[in-house]
């Protein structure tokens, strides 16, 4: 799982310094985990991030975001609460979810939005 900085973001996800609308730079779905270090309901969702990051290498990228490192990153995605997590899809518009989330509705949502497929 790797964290981003700003700059591997905009080469990996989204160079919104010189896109206006959206256009996927990377060359698989990923999951993007907007957290902060102090955030307890962030370290909850860590280990399950983990254990799909592992689960689904094949498939989709999983990066993580320091919003007190990337404060810019943060205010682009307009992040309010965290943890929040970006699901971008290689075509679709990324939908956010915020709140710490459980791994079968993480795993739902990278199913049927990441990867098309019905369970």
């Amino acid at each position: 799982m790797e964290h981003l900085t700003k700059k591997t973001f905009l080469e990996k996800v989204f160079n919104f310094e010189e896109n206006k609308e959206w256009k996927f730079e990377g060359n698989k779905p990923c999951v993007i985990d907007f957290y902060a270090d102090w955030c307890g309901p962030c370290k909850m969702v860590a280990p399950i991030l983990e254990e799909l990051a592992i689960e689904y290498k094949d498939k989709i990228d999983i990066y993580k975001v320091n919003t007190e490192e990337e404060q810019e990153l943060a205010a682009a995605f307009n992040i309010r609460s965290i943890p929040s997590m970006l699901f971008c899809a290689m075509e679709d518009i990324p939908k956010m979810a915020t709140g710490a989330m459980p791994k079968p509705t993480i795993e739902k949502i990278i199913n049927d939005e990441l990867l098309k497929q019905t369970v």
